[in-house]
């Protein structure tokens, strides 16, 4: 039924785990870019550079697919944003489009700029009409790769995007301004998103994705409690809602359960057992579907 579009390069690897954890992995083939997902749901899949896939998307030749806010604003393509995916190569899944200058300039802001500055990204249009609101003139070169590299040798300026902006401390260049902020996105075409059958479809893998990105970080904690230390167990608990709290089977103690962050467990358990929680059992978290 669907026809989706995954992303090579930095967001393969991140991606196709993402598809496993949803129950719906990736079979590689002989051909490195064709795909399939064992799906009912999911008629072909390719594995195709995140700059394209906005546009193939937009002129139907794919249902979804997955790329980041800067490659959809930088090709201007129409398509219907189904979720914001919160995952990248590594860390929150936050990406800065940011202007940097060799780090022994004197410009401070991107307004510092001169005009006749020669200018280095990946991301021509987007920088292209950045640098046309703030008045200033500059010559912009479309990058192939290594952006980072050309500066200052070649170019003045470099339009990049940024995780952690190690790279470009790292080639002696620093920050100073951000464009904008970037996320992956699944996106679908427009007519295929008004489909009722395609939709639903669409909405399914939707919610399978989200729920593996939601549990990511999250563990379940359940423990035993006696009625009298009950109140200041639940006390000590953060939840997504409130803990389930159920008594046991011809017992003076109740089972409670709960979601938590796993980044507080290491504080929570001490303190739960302080108040009288026992038989503490901390499970992971495949799925969490709201």
């Amino acid at each position: 039924m669907l026809s989706i579009a995954l992303p090579k390069g930095s967001l393969q690897e991140q991606t196709l785990h993402l598809f496993a954890e949803a129950d719906l992995p990736v079979k590689r083939s002989a051909r490195e870019y064709t795909v399939s997902i064992e799906d009912e749901r999911i008629r072909a899949v390719k594995i195709l550079r995140p700059q394209e896939i906005p546009k193939y998307v937009e002129e139907g030749y794919f249902d979804l697919g997955i790329s980041g806010l800067d490659c959809i604003t930088e090709s201007g393509a129409d398509v219907v944003e189904v979720a914001d995916m919160p995952y990248a190569k590594t860390g929150t899944g936050v990406m800065k489009m940011v202007i940097a200058v060799p780090e022994d300039s004197s410009v401070q802001a991107a307004a510092d700029i001169r005009p006749g500055s020669r200018v280095t990204t990946e991301f021509p249009n987007i920088t292209g009409k950045y640098f046309d609101k703030l008045g200033i003139d500059v010559h912009v070169f479309y990058s192939f790769g290594a952006t980072e590299a050309k500066v200052p040798e070649l170019m003045d300026v470099v339009v990049d995007l940024t995780e952690t902006g190690s790279t470009l401390r790292r080639n002696r260049l620093k920050i100073v301004d951000t464009i904008m902020e970037s996320t992956t996105k699944l996106i679908a075409n427009r007519a295929a998103w008004e489909d009722p059958a395609r939709r639903k479809a669409m909405e399914e893998v939707r919610t399978l994705l989200l729920g593996v990105i939601d549990a990511r970080g999250r563990v379940l904690l359940s423990m035993n409690v006696s009625r009298d230390k009950l109140d200041d167990v639940v006390g000590v608990l953060p939840a997504m809602k409130r803990p389930t709290v159920a008594p046991l089977y011809n017992s003076d103690y109740f089972e409670i359960t709960t979601v938590v962050d796993k980044n507080t467990v290491n504080v929570i358990i001490p303190q739960l057992k302080e108040k009288g929680a026992e038989d503490i059992l901390e499970q992971n978290i495949s799925k969490i579907v709201r």
